[in-house]
């Protein structure tokens, strides 16, 4: 009876373990992992490292305004050139044909101008003798003017066609390095295609593309700190001298030049560059405000929210809505007016698929 009453009492406990454990399953399913972030007071030092290249002062991208097949490269990567060296040919074959052609109806036009100029003397000496009519004579003239003509265009013709045909050569317009080249012999290429690209300063610059909440923080005569990965840990002083007044279609940024302040001879074009900007001065963030991600930042009928976190260890703890009020939109968030305090966690993604009081686990 006893041994009967033991194997109940098991049997029970076993039951209620199983129950048990199935509970904390149950509850550790519901926790939710979600990425959080701490309420802080915006820094007043606003700073922004952006990546950049180095580049020749005066970098000139040779393009071919013809399309056609790559017949020969005279000069590739690195390459010193003087000015009017022929760096690249094209096979040209149809501009050379339109241009053979023009110099063939130049020859017809200058041989029918001729002709037409000996009738036209020949006729005219024939009316001052009385043998031949005025109207011989101003028929003459005239397709002589005629002939004239023709000869003027074909000339015009040729010498389109002349520059048509140097549309396939690409010559150094300047003394200086080659400083990349994008094609090879025996391939395609369209017209506008650039095909290298010439350092002919002797100056120095550093472009970098940046995001258009950015752009207009930014003035020509900035001044920015650069550091190069080739010098190691040394920062230099840099100064925006240009900027583009349209947005990169394929980068989506603007493009940005820097000029190096006191530049040295270990710098070199292609290096690469990070080029830190300090927007301090043009903030207009206060430095008490408090500043919340838009992505943190719920809404529905009754206003604004947010889901505080309620949490001992920032590994584990509860999610809680609060309603808040909110104030102008910056570039880092939006500025808190009430309900948040410095400290505060809060949840910044997948706000729609919480629920006030559910267990979360926590993500940086």
């Amino acid at each position: 009876m006893n041994i009967k009453r033991i194997s109940i009492l098991t049997v029970l406990s076993l039951i209620t373990f199983s129950s048990c454990k199935e509970e904390v399953k149950e509850k550790k399913a519901i926790s939710k992992l979600v990425k959080y972030t701490s309420v802080d007071v915006s820094s007043a030092n606003k700073i922004r490292t952006f990546s950049g290249t180095v580049l020749a002062g005066d970098a000139i991208g040779l393009s071919f305004r013809n399309s056609g097949v790559i017949t020969k490269v005279n000069h590739w990567k690195g390459d010193k050139v003087k000015k009017g060296a022929i760096i690249a040919k094209l096979d040209n074959v149809e501009a050379n044909l339109a241009y053979q052609k023009s110099v063939s109806a130049l020859k017809s036009a200058k041989y029918a101008m001729n002709t037409a100029k000996s009738n036209v003397d020949r006729i005219k000496s024939l009316y001052e003798k009385g043998s031949n009519s005025l109207s011989d004579y101003e028929s003459a003239r005239n397709s002589y003017q005629t002939a004239l003509d023709q000869h003027e265009t074909a000339i015009t013709n040729k010498n389109i066609q002349a520059t048509q045909l140097s549309y396939g050569v690409i010559k150094a317009p300047k003394d200086g390095v080659i400083a990349g080249t994008d094609g090879g012999v025996g391939e395609r290429v369209s017209a506008g295609h650039q095909f290298a690209v010439l350092n002919a300063g002797k100056e120095l610059k550093i472009e970098v593309g940046l995001p258009e909440n950015i752009v207009n923080k930014v003035t020509v005569g900035m001044k920015t700190t650069l550091k190069f990965s080739a010098l190691g840990e040394r920062i230099m002083g840099g100064t925006v001298i240009e900027m583009s007044p349209s947005i990169n279609s394929e980068s989506k940024t603007y493009t940005t030049s820097i000029g190096i302040d006191l530049p040295i001879k270990e710098i070199k074009p292609g290096m690469a560059s990070n080029v830190t900007f300090d927007f301090s001065d043009g903030d207009k963030i206060n430095e008490k405000s408090l500043i919340i991600p838009v992505k943190a930042v719920g809404e529905d009928g009754k206003g604004r929210y947010v889901f505080l976190i309620n949490s001992d260890d920032q590994n584990e703890g509860t999610v809680s809505k609060r309603y808040i009020e909110l104030e102008e939109l910056t570039t880092d968030g939006f500025k808190v007016k009430t309900g948040l305090e410095k400290g505060d966690l809060i949840v910044i993604a997948g706000l729609q698929s919480l629920l006030n009081g559910q267990n979360v686990r926590l993500k940086q």
